[in-house]
């Protein structure tokens, strides 16, 4: 379990541009849950998952990892990150010495090296092929695809991926979705960090909300999407379907915004029209 006691950080402190990025934050993430980190930009996502994964010093608060500070060197080989944009994230000549590369410094044998890059490379769905090429050749989708692989032959217990479809096309988007849900099928804890309604709709079992630093909502999807004046303060709009019924609520057919797929809304929608 991921254990985050209220955490608040400021940067600039006693400079005239001094900001206070979170405030009191306080939440856990168990093992197997799929918690989505929601907010505009500026509430202090970043900010928070990089002080989850050990990249910021705490100033006050404690994160612990199975009951170990994230100041511990095992606590923090616990969580994997991977950032918005995957070419922060790869150097290397080839993908195959860029997704050894972690496991590499972690002192491990050639042998299971080679055994984690090939495991990482087909779970994530790439052509074992690519092995020897350049990752700056590859598409955006692609790229993003060894990034993740890169993380995954570490073996975290814990994955935080920040924004992780953003850039990328429909058909690559709806591939790493799928992904994604692989990873949490075969156990890995998921934090998916994004702005898109649409996608925490459709992946994750609980959502916190930041606005300014705070805590807005702590709770199921379903719950937050009926929630106007919390997404309005967050600076969120909810999934397609939930705007449609709430559209249609305006109008008087009072249709249930929890509703969050379209089979679910048009059964819905359906039964209040006869």
């Amino acid at each position: 379990m991921i254990e985050v006691k209220n955490v608040s950080y400021t940067y600039a402190v006693g400079t005239p541009f001094e900001k206070n990025a979170l405030r009191e934050i306080s939440f856990s993430v168990s093992e197997g849950d799929f918690l989505a980190i929601a907010g505009h930009t500026g509430s202090g996502k970043s900010t928070l998952i990089q002080i989850i994964a050990g990249l910021i010093d705490l100033q006050s608060g404690a994160v612990e990892v199975d009951g170990e500070s994230i100041g511990v060197q095992t606590a923090r080989r616990k969580i994997g990150i991977v950032f918005q944009y995957p070419e922060h994230q790869l150097f290397e000549e080839t993908v195959a010495k860029d997704i050894a590369f972690g496991p590499r410094n972690f002192g491990l044998s050639e042998t299971e090296i080679s055994k984690r890059v090939e495991e990482a490379m087909k779970f994530v769905g790439l052509d074992f092929a690519l092995k020897d090429v350049s990752p700056f050749e590859l598409s955006g989708g692609q790229k993003r695809r060894v990034a993740i692989a890169g993380i995954l032959a570490l073996k975290p217990k814990y994955l935080i991926l920040d924004e992780p479809t953003a850039g990328l096309d429909p058909k690559a988007r709806r591939n790493l979705l799928a992904e994604i849900k692989k990873l949490h099928r075969a156990g890995v804890t998921i934090v998916f960090v994004s702005h898109s309604m649409e996608d925490i709709a459709n992946l994750a079992r609980r959502a916190v909300v930041l606005a300014q630093g705070r805590i807005l909502f702590d709770g199921e999807p379903r719950k937050l999407f009926a929630q106007e004046k919390i997404l309005d303060a967050a600076g969120l709009l909810p999934p397609p379907v939930t705007q449609l019924i709430l559209e249609l609520n305006r109008a008087g057919l009072s249709v249930d915004a929890g509703a969050m797929t379209l089979d679910e809304a048009e059964r819905e929608i359906l039964r209040r029209l006869n």
